[in-house]
């Protein structure tokens, strides 16, 4: 069934049932945006439900009137577009695989990746940021307590709060066992210390979940909160400069004595590496299909410069060399594509490799996608280098795909681990 956030938004662009009026809202966007039949990028899979596929229109349509004018200018001003974001979420997407009990769109993992595809071909860093928000929900719904949930879940669903997720640590970033941040019991209350690193939506997050040690040393020791904005010793480093994702800031969130009551925790005591090991399963996904977009909109952009570009008196489409360039990157991006739905698929199913789906998603996709935003700049020539051409910002965004969510290295070291675990593929 279509969500109620879907159809609350359809019903307002039309008196007519509800997938019709959705249809008929996405035609008359100006240009058609959803529609795209000259994209090589943008096949319809024929395995997607109809109701996938109307989301995907939706946020198609969003992508392309409000993010993708927008996104150089954002990443010149490194602007955090807080109203796009609350427009997205206006469309359903701020809770998306939360239940509607609590505001969400209750959707699944495979929709929730075909939309962040469709929305990162538009803006990448905006998106990424939108579906770090939607795994911090993820979250809140799977462990929280129903308190948690009716207290965060419907603002979060509208972006009234947003949220960041908190594991990275200065001497902490692959081998995320060994944080050092710290939660100690005081009668009623935990009192956190220590600092976050590499924070994508520090200092502008109203939510931050915190994975912090109340026991030993090693997984079993680490325990999970949540902190608000505002909260007595929550500071912020300064807003750091990167090569990419400059539409969102990246910040250190430090922790000096915050206190914060017994209520924040999230799940037990002990379980916060768990579950923020399981958080980043989906974060994989998610990662993944932002990469996807990003990478489809250079695969349109360096097939129609291609096309137009004319050397030695024809277009550069008509050589061989840019056909197999073309037909490579194509390819590159279909295979990905396959991996993170089908890994999605797998988060949905609960099956016992969903883990290993998703490392090899992740690894595939985020490589093989930075590679084709490579391989459009090179032929764009020289257009692809300069900032008027958008090419470029892609994929300066998408390089740090293959380094957060866990690198690239260590999703080789958890597909080897459970391919033990699992006695082969």
């Amino acid at each position: 069934m279509l969500s109620q956030a879907l159809r609350r938004v359809c019903q307002r662009a039309s008196p007519l049932p509800v997938r019709d009026a959705c249809r008929l809202a996405c035609l008359h966007t100006t240009p058609p945006a959803c529609q795209q039949p000259d994209d090589l990028s943008h096949s319809e899979d024929f395995s997607l439900s109809d109701d996938t596929l109307e989301f995907k229109r939706m946020a198609d349509a969003f992508a392309r009137q409000e993010l993708a004018p927008n996104g150089a200018a954002w990443d010149a001003g490194h602007i955090f577009p807080l109203d796009t974001i609350r427009a997205a979420a206006g469309l359903g997407f701020g809770a998306m695989y939360v239940p509607e009990d609590v505001g969400g769109s209750g959707l699944s993992r495979l929709d929730a990746a075909v939309v962040f595809e469709a929305l990162s071909y538009g803006d990448v860093p905006v998106t990424a940021y939108l579906s770090i928000h939607n795994m911090v929900a993820g979250v809140i719904d799977r462990y929280g307590t129903p308190q948690q949930r009716e207290m965060y879940l419907p603002r979060m669903a509208t972006a009234e709060v947003l949220a960041s997720y908190c594991l990275t640590e200065p001497g902490s970033g692959s081998d995320a066992a060994s944080l050092k941040t710290t939660a100690k019991r005081d009668g009623d209350d935990y009192v956190l210390t220590g600092s976050k690193a590499f924070i994508s939506g520090g200092s502008v997050s109203d939510l931050y979940l915190v994975m912090a040690r109340t026991g030993a040393p090693g997984p079993k020791g680490i325990s999970a909160f949540l902190v608000e904005k505002g909260a007595p010793g929550l500071s912020f480093g300064k807003r750091e400069e990167k090569l990419g994702w400059n539409a969102q800031p990246t910040t250190a969130v430090i922790m000096d004595g915050v206190r914060v009551p017994a209520r924040a925790r999230v799940g037990v005591e002990g379980q916060g590496f768990a579950i923020a090991m399981a958080a980043l399963d989906g974060g994989r996904v998610n990662i993944g299909a932002c990469s996807l977009g990003g990478a489809a909109f250079c695969l349109d952009a360096a097939a129609r410069h291609a096309r137009e570009r004319r050397q030695f008196g024809r277009p550069l489409a008509d050589f061989q060399a840019t056909q197999f360039r073309l037909a490579d990157m194509a390819t590159a991006l279909h295979a990905s594509r396959l991996a993170v739905r089908h890994a999605a698929r797998a988060l949905d199913a609960g099956a016992p490799q969903a883990t290993m789906a998703c490392a090899m998603a992740k690894r595939l996709a985020t490589d093989a996608c930075y590679d084709l935003t490579n391989d459009a700049l090179q032929l764009l020539g020289g257009y692809g280098y300069l900032k008027e051409y958008p090419v470029e910002r892609y994929m300066r965004d998408l390089r740090v795909h293959s380094i957060l969510e866990g690198t690239n290295e260590i999703m080789r070291v958890i597909i080897s681990r459970e391919l033990e675990r699992l006695g082969g593929v």
